[in-house]
């Protein structure tokens, strides 16, 4: 069963630190973020699942995070956990790009099944390892690819690459989103690079499974 990645963004560090390990007991791994400073830095530096936001946190709010986010076309799920909760509050986390809204004070065991319903809605599997048809495999975690149960060779942003497609199926995926995902701060993104990468999934898993978007980016088709 794969460990999902969960973000949280909480500055009352004694929940935090309740919830992050009621999470870790579940099998979960928790990324704590008490600002959201850090929590953009971990969105940016790990693979994230899922993100639990605070509203009222340090630097800028999370209904502000979670738009900018969005605007960069992260659709990572989110739910917020927060103490507003008028009618407004909910519109506005939805508005935001939220996928699900909490009020607190809650009980732990109702944040579990929320994080769980929204992980299958969003993956469809708790499978480790996706089936991508022609015996080929892929582990989401792991980030290697099998044809057979034989390792097949990728290179590192090769394999993000395929992570990033299969988190988006049919979604297009912006030449900047793209480079935003593989390349790092002091790295400088390359077009041609790029196609490398594409050209390379391509020929493992067909042509047609990853659609070029003139001028804009490609689309995996599922």
């Amino acid at each position: 069963m794969t460990q999902h990645n969960i973000l949280l963004l909480e500055d009352d560090l004694q929940l935090s630190d309740t919830i992050r390990q009621f999470l870790n007991y579940s099998g979960y791994q928790v990324f704590q973020a008490y600002d959201a400073l850090q929590a953009k830095d971990i969105v940016y530096e790990q693979a994230i699942d899922l993100m639990l936001l605070d509203v009222k946190v340090p630097h800028q709010n999370g209904f502000e995070f979670l738009k900018e986010l969005r605007t960069g076309a992260n659709r990572t799920p989110a739910i917020f956990i927060t103490s507003l909760n008028s009618v407004d509050d909910v519109s506005t986390g939805f508005d935001s790009g939220g996928d699900d809204y909490i009020r607190k004070p809650f009980a732990l065991k109702e944040l579990l099944l929320r994080v769980e319903v929204l992980l299958k809605r969003h993956f469809g599997t708790h499978e480790e390892q996706l089936d991508l048809g022609n015996g080929y495999r892929f582990d989401i975690k792991g980030l290697f690819l099998t044809q057979k149960d034989k390792k097949v060779a990728l290179k590192t942003k090769e394999a993000k690459l395929l992570a990033l497609f299969l988190k988006n199926p049919n979604e297009l995926l912006s030449y900047e989103r793209i480079f935003e995902i593989l390349w790092e701060y002091d790295e400088t993104p390359s077009q041609g690079s790029l196609r490398a990468y594409i050209n390379t999934l391509r020929h493992a898993l067909g042509k047609e499974r990853i659609v070029t978007v003139k001028h804009m980016g490609y689309r995996y088709v599922t």
